[in-house]
Parts: C-alpha cells; structure tokens; sequence
C-alpha cells in the first residue's frame, strides 16, 4: 500500500528543498523596481555572496541557471579561436565545453572517465606541452553532479602556478557552493560560476559569476562578450537596471536574501560540517548494503566524494526501480542516472542545502525498504551504521 501521502522529499542534486523561510519571503506582492527596498536588498546580496563564495572580488548574477552562468563565464574572458583546457570528470565539464565550441573556441579536452578526479599530473603535461601558451583557461568543476565526485582547485592552482602559464583558472560550483569547502581566493580561482538552487536554497532561476582583477582585465580584450553578458555593468551599475539588465528578478532576490540570512546565521564552517557530517551518514549506509549485492558507490575514495551529492550504482534496471518505489511508496524522490550506463542501473541522492538529520536518515530507510520490497540484494545493518554515525555527532 503506498504510504507517500503527506509531504514529499526532494532527494534529488538540485532543486534542492526550499526552506518555508524562503517560500514566505517570496510570497508576496511586486515591488516598485524603480526605488527604494528593492534596491537595497539587491546591494547588500553582493557581500553576502562573496562572504559565502570566500572571495573579496566581484560578483554579478544573472538571470538564469547554471548554464547562463557557464556563457557568461566564457564570453567575458575568450575570443573566437582561444583554446580552453577541460578537465572532464563527468557530465558536467563535458557540457560546459560544449557551450565553450559554440563561441568558436578550440576545446582540448582530459577526459578522466565517470569515476575519477583530477589527474594534477596529466594537468601539468598539458601545460608544459602548451610552449606557445594558447591555453587561455583551465575549465573545471569542484563538484560533478553526475558522478559526485570532488576534485581538487587549489591543487590544479598550483600546478598552472608550478609550470608558470599564464591561463586563467574557471571552477563550476553549481553543485557544491555553501555545500563543500570552498575558497575562491585562498584557493586561486579567476572564476567562479554558480547557481542558486543547490547549496543557496532559493528557486532556480539565479545564476552567480565571481571574478577576480586578472579575469576582469581578460575582459577587456574578450570578443566573445555581448551587451546582456557583459559583467563590467553589473558589478558597476550606473542605474539599478544594469544589475540584470533589464526588469529584476524581483521575488528570486527576496528568497535569496533570506537564504543568505539562514547561511550567515549558520555560518559556513558549520555548514561545511554539517554536510560532510551527513555525507558520511550516507556513506556508512552504503558500507553496509554493499557488503552484498550489486549496490556501489560511484566514487570509491572518500576523500574524492562530494558531501552535496552522492552517485550510485545499483544494477541495470534497479537504479529506475527503485526510485520509482521510493517516490510512489515512501513519498522519497531520488535523482536519475545521469551521464552513466545503463542509465537505470545508476540512481543519486541529493544532500545538498536545507538538509538535516532526519532528513537523511529517512531516505535511507526508504531505501532499504525499497531494496527489500523490491527483493534487491543487499548487505545488512545500513540503517544501525548511519544512526551510530548521526549519534556520534
């Protein structure tokens, strides 16, 4: 008998759950865009992004998702024939590549597969190869959300720094900003993309770039760039209007300035805690159920798994069974295989944002009543190994 009625859980790496305080701080009536509340919230979300992002350089957001951010990163820094450096470790840089060929850029692509990270050595081979330096950036993604894996930004800085070229260093932190330890700064990234609703907590519709004085001063020789993707506007308006160029994206800015006031109430190393506290929870489940079974996780080393989303294989067919029973039995919906094959055999759990304790520890009971209805096999006491987790704190 289904038991799902009451309120949903969204499991899945993005929409992440949207906290009843966001929710409230949008319902309500337009504001006037021309003067007044709406334009000081607007400024006082540029320190609070950049608190979150570690970064006391620029950030301009823009209307859109993950994907607008992607474009407006590239059109601002290359030029029709630039190369671009893609470290791929999943679907993810693989897409933003293929935005980084529709400006005309040559892409020479590291494909690391779909269960690896960064390999800083072969990073430094592709530089050191590159004596006539037409690399004019690295692209990377601190977290795949396709794979979960993590991979390692100040360790490929140092690397762009070791072999002493000049490349500009691009980090997607769509899925693991305000999730996993992040430091734009401290750890040398030119830029940064992100979006909003992930670790940030708001609806999708955001999307953030962060850029320090040497991207800035790439930009000025950028012939890719447009008039809406410019961010030399943005983060120097003239009139309110340039922050977005054009209307404001009105209830998204009162969502995100609450969700801003929930993450500094919090504060990011407790954030950063919690999450890896919770991804553990996870993982010691799935210590358990693969003793048995076909159930793996997709990254094997700890230490190069996301604390934002977790990837699973789970057998070809049971990774689309189980979360159609989760979803239709336990209310629980799982994110999809993606980017993996079979697709079906591959599920992933979001953990990313407003989560908590119970939270977690209802999917993966969800979880492994689904393995047992659905007769997957499977190792015992999953449920005991993420409560002894949760109980040490």
């Amino acid at each position: 008998m289904p038991l799902a009625n009451g309120r949903p859980y969204l499991a899945i790496p993005g929409p992440s759950v949207i906290p009843d305080r966001v929710l409230r701080a949008m319902h309500r009536a337009s504001p006037n865009i021309y003067t007044g509340e709406l334009h000081d919230l607007t400024r006082s979300l540029i320190p609070d992004l950049k608190a979150v992002a570690r970064t006391d350089h620029n950030a301009a957001i823009y209307i859109g998702n993950g994907h607008a951010a992607w474009e407006a990163a590239l059109a601002n820094v290359l030029s029709p024939g630039d190369t671009v450096l893609v470290l791929a470790t999943g679907r993810f840089c693989i897409g933003w590549s293929e935005m980084a060929k529709g400006l005309k850029a040559q892409v020479q692509i590291i494909d690391y597969g779909q269960q690896s990270a960064v390999d800083l050595a072969r990073v430094e081979q592709a530089l050191q190869s590159d004596t006539d330096r037409r690399i004019k950036a690295v692209l990377m993604v601190h977290v795949d959300t396709s794979t979960s894996v993590r991979n390692d930004v100040p360790g490929v800085r140092g690397v762009i720094d070791a072999v002493g070229h000049p490349a500009l260093l691009l980090v997607d932190c769509i899925a693991s900003l305000a999730c996993d330890r992040f430091e734009m700064d401290a750890w040398g990234a030119d830029v940064m993309v992100a979006a909003c609703q992930k670790g940030l907590m708001t609806p999708p519709g955001l999307g953030f770039v962060f850029f320090n004085d040497k991207a800035a001063g790439v930009r000025e020789d950028a012939r890719c760039v447009t008039t809406y993707w410019d961010w030399k506007p943005r983060v120097n308006p003239e009139g309110y209007w340039q922050y977005f160029d054009g209307t404001a994206p009105t209830h998204h800015l009162y969502g995100l300035r609450e969700a801003l006031d929930m993450i500094a109430e919090e504060g990011m190393d407790h954030i950063w805690t919690r999450h890896e506290t919770l991804a553990r929870t996870i993982w010691a489940a799935f210590d358990a159920w693969s003793v048995t079974g076909p159930m793996k996780l997709n990254i094997a080393d700890p230490a190069l798994r996301s604390w934002a989303v977790t990837s699973v294989e789970a057998g070809p067919g049971n990774g689309d069974a189980l979360r159609a029973w989760c979803e239709t039995v336990t209310g629980v919906t799982l994110g999809i295989g993606l980017g993996r094959e079979p697709a079906d055999g591959f599920y992933r759990i979001g953990h990313m944002g407003h989560v908590n304790a119970h939270m977690v520890l209802g999917v993966l009971a969800s979880i492994d009543a689904g393995l047992k209805a659905l007769k997957i096999p499977h190792g015992s006491g999953a449920l005991e190994a993420a409560a002894r987790l949760v109980a040490a704190g």
